[in-house]
């Protein structure tokens, strides 16, 4: 071998650890580095499988809704959130969704509700005369699921998603802020709210949906009035009523949007449906419900 080539040689394979040596110490630093992870659950499980099986069913409960394409739905979804960062899903991103699932919302039979989850579904379930969100068909497709999509491929992350406040534009709050804001610019004739009169502090969090979204969202050309109910839980305080200070700083508010305003305690109804469970308490005496 030429002293030229056999420099040349030892050149290359100095080359070659030192380059070595470069992509150890940086697949090293890449280990060290932290990966960003989310806090909330991932996406659940056969997520595409459980949209459109609600879908289906959901038309044969209602088959006024009319027919929807139950596989267009889920491409709306995964079109709003695939390759997207998940703390950067805006409501236009969903846009597109909340009108291929439009539907027509009866006047004085929308049903809006803050703190009083589980109460006010036991009541549209038995009474069947309000719809809440949930039980619209936007909101009974995606009721209770999770997910959000990943930035380097299609596809879900099923692994972790945002939680609700860990960004403000997550794929679920920026999903149910026009998921709301779509059932009340729906919504005419009376406007019902259900409220919780024991929950601690103020009848309503300021930055609650109710308070940021669906009051701002009716509109005062179609709805004549907003009816709340304060129901107190039927073991609970009553902390908050028509008359107190948090209900009149309500009042005012919804006021300012031009809107009709009405209050009744305690509705008969509800406190009825709450003694179904609680028949020896107190509060459900026959003589004392009225």
């Amino acid at each position: 071998m030429s002293r030229l080539l056999w420099r040349k040689s030892i050149l290359a394979l100095a080359g070659i650890i030192l380059a070595s040596g470069f992509g150890a110490a940086e697949a090293q630093r890449n280990l060290k580095a932290p990966k960003k992870r989310y806090t909330g659950p991932g996406t659940t499980p056969n997520l595409r499988n459980i949209i459109i099986g609600r879908c289906y069913h959901y038309m044969s409960l209602y088959p006024a809704t009319g027919v929807k394409d139950c596989s267009g739905v889920w491409q709306e979804l995964t079109d709003a959130v695939f390759r997207k960062e998940p703390c950067n899903i805006t409501e236009e991103d969903y846009k597109k969704l909340a009108q291929v699932t439009a539907q027509t919302i009866p006047c004085d039979k929308s049903l809006l509700w803050s703190r009083t989850n589980d109460l006010v579904h036991r009541y549209t379930k038995a009474t069947e005369s309000f719809m809440t969100l949930e039980d619209t068909f936007l909101g009974f497709l995606f009721n209770g699921l999770t997910w959000c999509g990943k930035t380097a491929s299609p596809g879900m992350n099923y692994n972790a998603c945002p939680s609700w406040k860990e960004c403000t534009n997550n794929s679920l709050s920026s999903f149910w802020k026009i998921a709301s804001a779509t059932f009340s610019q729906a919504s005419c004739g009376t406007v019902h709210v259900m409220l919780n009169g024991s929950a601690d502090g103020a009848i309503t969090r300021k930055e609650s949906m109710l308070r940021t979204v669906e009051i701002p969202s009716l509109n005062p050309n179609k709805v004549s009035e907003v009816k709340l109910w304060v129901i107190d839980d039927i073991q609970g305080q009553d902390r908050n009523s028509c008359n107190s200070e948090s209900l009149l700083e309500l009042q005012h508010y919804i006021e300012e949007h031009n809107l009709a305003y009405s209050c009744i305690d305690n509705y008969k109804p509800l406190t009825t449906l709450q003694c179904v469970e609680n028949p020896n308490h107190p509060v459900c005496n026959l003589c004392s419900i009225r």
